[in-house]
């Protein structure tokens, strides 16, 4: 079994402040439904800058790895994850986040 990651792409939103906002909670709501320790992150949080052709076609990025296919598959059919899942797509305003599932590359 190889592991693999998790990735979300959340496109520009339509108000970023409340976006920034919502995410904190989303978090939060992460964390509380998986079962993160307070003060560990296993993930990471990318928000994207313009570049020379001007703003990326994403806002934001999460990223998170999991030991396996099915270990990610696990936590995805818990009830908790399944209204994280709710949630993320609820805070993206600027339309349906995109979700990526990748082996990493060492």
């Amino acid at each position: 079994m190889s592991q693999v990651v998790l990735t979300v792409l959340y496109p520009w939103p339509s108000d970023a402040e409340k976006f920034n906002a919502d995410y904190e909670a989303h978090l939060d709501l992460l964390n509380e439904k998986a079962g993160i320790p307070s003060g560990r992150k296993p993930y990471s949080v990318v928000r994207f800058l313009a570049g020379p052709d001007g703003n990326p076609p994403f806002y934001q990025s999460f990223s998170m790895e999991f030991s396996s296919a099915q270990a990610l598959q696990e936590a995805m059919s818990t009830a908790g994850m399944q209204e994280v899942a709710a949630d993320a797509e609820r805070i993206s305003t600027g339309g349906k986040p995109t979700i990526l599932i990748g082996e990493p590359k060492h």
